[in-house]
């Protein structure tokens, strides 16, 4: 390949112009007299024609460095073909990350691959990150020992199990093309170890090899399949046969007649809510603390063996407990005259009436001291019953991470499991029977809001003083 240097231009010309933009650099300028400036012009174009030789150098050097450059530069002639329509397509080689999203992206290769050839029976793991669940795969190994199962958990692995099988047919999943399903037992372990520790979603991440956020979903899962399925046969009002063993239990422990629960209600704190704050503003419990706190109320009743029967919960903290008494289910039910010959016994905090049978206010009398003294002992049973619902499940002893709207699901499968513990004999750690209540009583404003309760209150304690029940127990 041949390059001309200018090809409007020969060599005379060529010269004569390249010359005439050159400028000497060691010669200065010189001022010229008015009287030479007609010799200028004549002396430049003598001067062009000196410079011929010159400018015959300099053009003969530039076509050598043309020539060079020619002869060096690499040919590109037929250097592109043709694809051929019988070449098969060459696949694109997809770029390797570096940094923790290269399992998730060698993941997502892998399944890709199974199904472009056709692969179907392989389970596709994409969009899954890839995190540890030993912690998990050791508890739930036949071989875990049963005394760290429980320390865990807070229940035997016999109890751990029949609560999956009750829970099996609601929350069981099947696998799904990108992803394998969690297991029934995975599921039902994060909630429970959840309730159980009260730890931090972070935690519970770690611990089962899941992510946060579905961490959070389970729980939620899990307690709505509790409530739903299991609370109707787990925390009921008892039918007649059973109302009958209650009374007869607790009348054995008090001597009080016709006793068919015990009632208590207790605060459990939460994260001060963004709509309607003052109404869980908890006046008595910041006094206490020395620092703010909001709570929402769970009321309780129970039996003799402090299985609850009723509960009502979600009412704001502000709100005393015979105002939460006539806001619950129980009092409805009282109304429609479904608790007759029942009498269930609660604190200072809630008023006497028809079906509510609390102590004296003053003990000015024998008779008063004696029946407040009974009548403490039944009141006993509940407050320990909720003593051991917050032992067992340490989510209740600290403000929750959830939503104010899902609390009411979440307490409620508490009771549930606390049921279910309590029915099949679940042992508790001493450090756990041994939680302290601090839930104060203030008697309402209208403390006696029936006659024939009143009366009915002093017949139980002069029985109980002729009879010596405060000495002896016996009738």
């Amino acid at each position: 390949m041949e390059v001309s240097p200018f090809p409007f231009l020969n060599h005379e010309s060529f010269a004569s112009f390249f010359t005439s933009f050159q400028e000497q650099p060691d010669q200065k300028r010189q001022k010229t007299d008015p009287a030479d400036s007609d010799a200028t012009p004549f002396r430049d174009i003598l001067s062009s024609f000196l410079s011929f030789d010159e400018a015959d150098n300099t053009i003969s050097q530039f076509q050598s460095q043309t020539q060079t450059m020619t002869d060096n530069f690499y040919p590109i002639d037929g250097f592109f073909q043709e694809p051929d329509q019988n070449d098969p397509p060459r696949p694109k080689r997809a770029r390797t990350p570096n940094g923790p999203d290269a399992n998730v992206s060698a993941t997502a290769s892998e399944a890709s691959a199974q199904s472009a050839n056709g692969g179907g029976g392989g389970a596709r793991r994409l969009w899954v990150k890839s995190r540890s669940k030993a912690w998990w795969d050791q508890c739930s190994h036949p071989d875990f020992p049963e005394s760290e199962f429980r320390r865990a958990f807070k229940m035997s692995k016999s109890t751990f199990e029949f609560i999956c099988s009750e829970l099996d047919p609601v929350i069981n999943k099947k696998d799904t093309m990108l992803r394998l399903a969690i297991p029934v037992r995975q599921r039902v372990a994060v909630c429970i170890w959840r309730l159980a520790t009260g730890e931090p979603l972070r935690l519970v991440s770690k611990k089962f090899g899941l992510g946060i956020s579905t961490c959070h979903k389970l729980v939620l899962e899990v307690c709505g399949a509790i409530k739903s399925v299991m609370m109707s046969k787990f925390l009921n009002w008892p039918d007649e046969d059973r109302m009958t063993r209650v009374k007869t239990e607790f009348e054995l422990v008090s001597g009080i007649p016709n006793v068919g629960g015990s009632i208590y209600t207790t605060h459990v704190p939460i994260i001060a809510p963004k709509v309607n704050g003052p109404a869980y503003f908890n006046k008595r419990h910041t006094e206490r603390n020395q620092k703010t706190s909001y709570s929402i109320t769970v009321q309780g009743v129970v039996d003799s063996k402090g299985v609850f029967t009723d509960v009502c919960i979600g009412w704001p903290g502000s709100m005393s407990d015979d105002k939460v008494l006539e806001k619950s289910a129980l009092s409805q039910r009282a109304s429609r005259g479904l608790l007759k010959d029942v009498w269930i016994v609660g604190n200072g905090g809630y008023p006497l009436m028809d079906w509510v049978l609390v102590p004296y206010a003053q003990q000015n009398l024998w008779t008063q001291r004696v029946f407040n003294e009974k009548a403490g002992e039944v009141e006993r049973v509940a407050k320990e019953a909720f003593s051991r619902l917050k032992g067992r499940w340490s989510c209740l002893q600290k403000r929750t991470e959830g939503k104010l709207q899902d609390l009411p699901v979440v307490l409620g499968a508490c009771c549930v499991l606390h049921n279910i513990c309590e029915m099949r004999n679940e042992a508790m750690e001493p450090s756990e029977t041994g939680f302290n209540l601090f839930d104060d009583e203030i008697v309402p404003e209208n403390a006696v809001r029936s006659v024939d309760a009143m009366r009915a209150r002093d017949q139980i304690a002069h029985r109980l003083l002729h009879h010596s029940f405060a000495d002896t127990g016996l009738p």
